[in-house]
């Protein structure tokens, strides 16, 4: 049985990567404001329609970091304003986590070009843990992650790009490297932002504003907790504020990065405690939900961490899984940084390495980054005054 098949078998979905996807939101909205020639290697018209984003003088997109579909849609009562917009379901692309989805959004293109294949991952280069978020390990963006940022190439061609987000994501590897380009305003308060994009919104162009604290509540507490509510109901607030006072000819994208599973109770793997899993493996990165296993005999660990693992995880060598499309076209320097094995898990099952792991990362309630649907569907929800 194929990776792919032993995907879909578990009840999970592969990314619908060119069609229905996180990738096509920016080149849309782009496409919707005149832009999406500034666009190479996708039909950025075609996502625009696609997705049913209306021509527009200016499109602000907003990523809420963490809210999936499925999660959106059991707790539709608490979020009413984002309920009721017309919208449809796009797939994230894999792994479903934050620096991978981040860069298909900033770029349009999958892990498997732009080389942000996980949380964490071995560096080529160094042959130790690069990680993906806070930048320690890796190579310079530029080096690290070569396709065109959207928003830099709308800028060189003179649209008016603007970004809001924490003032300490100005400079940080993962927005340089794949959501540079145009004016970054630095804002703490999901108010201020909205008080900032309604500014830009004034004047032609795009803008793309990042809000992360229902991601920050779910892994602390699960999505299911009154924490996660209370997030997305400030989020949900603070949007319809922001539609209501749009000026005309203004369109908002409304679009998350991924969802998540609450793993309370549920099977978890420690590869520190258990000889079966650590057994021919040199190196464990990504996370959780998807990890990248590095060893010299990647059959023979395909072998034992199948029957070790059972269901709870579909497992594969690199070729196998690159095969599969998960990761899209893979570029020739980035295969390296893609595990020799593969590994998604399936339900709510987890895999820590406690030898590198902190503490605090081992007792998140919400993770995400595997194919289930609860973490790869997301919503792409539009309003305005086009």
């Amino acid at each position: 049985m194929s990776f792919a098949d032993e995907v879909a078998a578990a009840g999970m979905i592969l990314p619908d990567y060119g069609h229905a996807e996180l990738g096509a939101v920016l080149p849309a909205s782009l496409a919707a404001i005149g832009a999406g020639h500034v666009v190479k290697g996708r039909d950025a018209e075609a996502d625009r329609v696609r997705l049913g984003v209306p021509h527009a003088r200016h499109v602000c997109t907003v990523l809420l970091d963490g809210l999936g579909d499925m999660q959106l849609e059991a707790r539709s009562g608490h979020a009413r304003f984002l309920a009721g917009l017309d919208g449809l379901t796009v797939t994230a692309g894999y792994p479903s986590t934050t620096a991978a989805s981040l860069a298909l959004f900033g770029t349009g293109r999958t892990s498997g070009q732009t080389g942000m294949t996980g949380y964490t991952v071995r560096n080529p280069k160094t042959g130790k843990l690069a990680n993906l978020v806070s930048w320690d390990g890796a190579e310079p963006a530029e080096d690290w992650q070569r396709q065109p940022s959207l928003l830099e190439e709308a800028s060189l061609a003179g649209v008016h790009v603007t970004t809001l987000g924490r003032a300490r994501f100005a400079g940080s590897g993962l927005t340089h490297a794949v959501l540079r380009g145009g004016q970054f305003v630095g804002a703490e308060r999901l108010a201020d932002r909205i008080d900032v994009a309604l500014g830009a919104m004034r004047a032609p162009g795009v803008s793309y504003m990042y809000w992360g604290e229902i991601d920050g509540a779910g892994h602390a507490y699960g999505w299911q907790s009154d924490e996660w509510v209370g997030a997305l109901e400030d989020a949900d607030r603070e949007l319809a504020r922001l539609a209501s006072s749009m000026p005309d000819g203004t369109v908002m994208v409304i679009t998350a990065d991924h969802g998540m599973v609450d793993v309370t109770g549920a099977p978890r793997w420690d590869v520190a405690l258990d000889t079966a899993l650590d057994e021919g493996v040199s190196f464990v990165a990504g996370e959780p939900r998807a990890l990248h296993i590095y060893g010299d005999d990647p059959m023979a660990v395909v072998e034992r961490w199948s029957n070790e693992l059972g269901a709870d995880a579909v497992v594969a060598t690199r070729e196998d899984a690159v095969d599969s499309g998960i990761f899209g076209e893979v570029a020739p320097d980035v295969a390296d940084r893609i595990g020799d094995v593969v590994v998604a898990m399936t339900g709510r099952a987890t895999i820590v390495d406690s030898r590198i792991q902190s503490p605090a990362s081992m007792t998140l309630i919400g993770v995400h980054g595997s194919l289930t649907p609860e973490e790869m569907r997301v919503p792409v929800l539009v309003a305005g005054r086009p």
